[in-house]
């Protein structure tokens, strides 16, 4: 995945680079992304950078803001570069950017498509906690991308791995000289004070763990440090990846994801609560729930109807927010997605709608999904046996208000199927199984191996 992709780069963004651990090897990759997509891209720091980092772009020139000639001429090489590094001055081989109050005079002036900017300095360290004046973030930032180096885990907690330690810890304790955890990493993003410091209120905040590998053991503390990041509201999403691979600079984007299991139907052919079905020790409903609840998703809400009393009991002890479908006797499955959805708080990215009479949903496949959301840009990601769509389903927010929008009478696939669908091709046909009758749960009895 590219790097613009990952993050969401728009026409007339002021992109921020804060923190540690990356930040002029992303600004470059992105620059150069952008430029390939024929975007007319500025690129500058409201601090300084090391001469010997000019040459990692296509163009670099001197610019005064108060002369008009010098707006033409960087005009002149936007159109033959594509790409173009500003600075005012050298001094002591650092070149100075710009001051923060005159990006948008910048933008505005030579009319680019975006504005990259490094709003932070932290020696080549891979974690830092800001100093006083600290980061120079613009106020018409649109997007902040705190970054930090993945390769600072496991390493000690000293001076030669982290920029401004005594601030990290005077704040939080960490020990000094243990070795660096994900939990550390995630707390200095996220914290007020450091990570999201100084970021406009009005900007979108994307977090960038760099220096990653493919590998598990470079993946899966990423992972962990992600979702700790997201438990701050913020933060849209964290991109996980190693932005000096220019073939493959994203690996995933880690988003929230929330999880609604519809368990209101009247159970019409069943003759009594499909949820409330004996399951082994458990019910089906307390079945579906268990198998999903390690994934530690960033919302859970189980829709009630029919006897939802009794499901409500039995859910109680579990990390499940319960909501009732008034509409369930009616509504169908639609009434009650719609009830799960208006339940969801707004900082969810995407939902995963489960059924719940079916007990034998695979994990595996809920990973694989989730997986296959955070390594690609698709929507809407379903599972298919032999040409049949199943559950569960991932829908992306921006998906919502049409599935809202539905009349009674239509279907969710109404209103999906209007637009592009990853599949997930299994072969297991647990997918597309659920309970509707007496036979169908002896059959699921037995294939559970509980008859």
């Amino acid at each position: 995945m590219r790097l613009r992709d990952a993050l969401g780069v728009m026409r007339g963004d002021v992109i921020a680079f804060t923190g540690a651990g990356g930040k002029t090897s992303a600004m470059v990759q992105l620059g150069y992304e952008l430029a390939s997509d024929h975007w007319r891209v500025l690129a500058t720091t409201t601090t300084r950078i090391a001469t010997t980092e000019l040459e990692y772009f296509p163009c670099v020139v001197q610019w005064n803001p108060s002369l008009l000639d010098d707006n033409y001429r960087l005009i002149e090489l936007l159109d033959a570069n594509q790409f173009v590094f500003v600075y005012q001055e050298i001094t002591n081989d650092k070149a100075v950017g710009i001051a923060p109050d005159v990006t948008r005079k910048l933008v505005d002036s030579v009319n680019s498509d975006a504005l990259i900017i490094e709003a932070d300095g932290s020696r080549r360290l891979p974690l830092k906690a800001p100093l006083e004046h600290e980061p120079v973030i613009p106020a018409d930032t649109t997007l902040a991308v705190p970054v930090a180096g993945l390769d600072v885990l496991d390493k000690p907690f000293t001076e030669s791995n982290v920029y401004n330690i005594e601030a990290i810890i005077d704040r939080y304790g960490f020990g000094y000289d243990m070795s660096v955890v994900p939990a550390w990493l995630a707390q200095v993003l996220r914290d007020p004070e450091f990570g999201l410091k100084g970021i406009p209120e009005h900007a979108r905040v994307m977090a960038l763990l760099n220096k990653t590998t493919t590998s598990n053991m470079s993946l899966n503390p990423a992972r962990r440090a992600a979702r700790m990041i997201l438990q701050e509201p913020r933060f849209d999403g964290v991109v996980i990846g190693a932005v000096k691979n220019r073939n493959r600079p994203v690996f995933e984007v880690q988003r929230r994801v929330a999880a609604i299991v519809l368990a209101g139907g009247l159970s019409r052919r069943m003759g009594r609560s499909k949820m409330l079905l004996p399951w082994g020790n458990r019910t089906v409903i307390e079945t579906v729930v268990n198998k999903l609840l390690p994934f530690k998703l960033a919302d859970f809400v189980v829709v009630t109807g029919y006897k939802s009393d009794e499901v409500e009991a039995k859910l109680k002890d579990m990390a499940v927010r319960t909501v009732y479908n008034p509409h369930f006797a009616a509504g169908e499955m639609l009434s009650s997605l719609k009830v799960g959805l208006e339940a969801l708080p707004d900082h969810i990215d995407a939902v995963m709608v489960f059924l719940g009479d079916q007990p034998q949903v695979k994990p595996a496949m809920v990973n694989q999904i989730l997986t296959t959301y955070a390594q690609t840009c698709d929507s809407i990601i379903a599972p298919q046996y032999r040409g049949k769509r199943g559950h569960p389903i991932l829908i992306n927010r921006r998906y919502w208000q049409d599935i809202l929008n539905l009349p009674h009478g239509k279907a969710p696939r109404d209103a999906l199927n209007q637009y592009p669908i990853r599949t997930i091709l299994s072969d297991d046909d647990s997918i597309i199984r659920d309970i509707d009758t007496p036979e169908q749960y002896q059959q699921e009895l037995k294939l559970a191996g509980l008859k």
